[in-house]
């Protein structure tokens, strides 16, 4: 789903929009703070799959040029348009409720399995000591 841009001063919004679900889903970002898209492609651009690199490298250029009027209507929204919204396809899906969860599940997982190590070494040490 494309979003309809008509102009240069949308793209600051969907700069924004796209450094909050980036935060929001591979973190880098301090409590409180606000990174702009060209920071957290810095910090945590190197997880985003590669074909989604360069549409976020562009967002993130045009968010910065967005600030000079004279130049940002050169911009060419339709490419914008649909980098935004390959770069929110990606990385909506997840929500926060579903991220928690999924670590709550893992966290989950590893003590079970740690559980499991340690019942079948304490059974191999009393079967080799003879208690079994």
């Amino acid at each position: 789903m494309n979003r309809d841009t008509h102009c240069f001063e949308d793209v600051p919004a969907m700069a924004d929009e796209i450094s909050r679900l980036m935060v929001a889903r591979f973190g880098g970002a301090r409590r409180g703070e606000r990174p702009r898209l060209h920071v957290m492609l810095r910090r945590r651009g190197g997880a985003l799959p590669a074909k989604l690199r360069k549409p976020a490298r562009k967002l993130a250029e045009a968010d910065l040029i967005s600030a000079q009027p004279r130049v940002a209507r050169q911009l060419d929204m339709a490419s914008l348009s649909n980098a935004h919204a390959a770069l929110v396809a990606h990385l909506r899906p997840l929500g926060q409720l579903g991220r928690w969860r999924g670590r709550a599940i893992s966290f989950a997982a590893s003590m079970v399995f740690g559980l499991l190590v340690l019942a079948a070494v304490v059974i191999w040490v009393m079967l080799r000591r003879g208690h079994l």
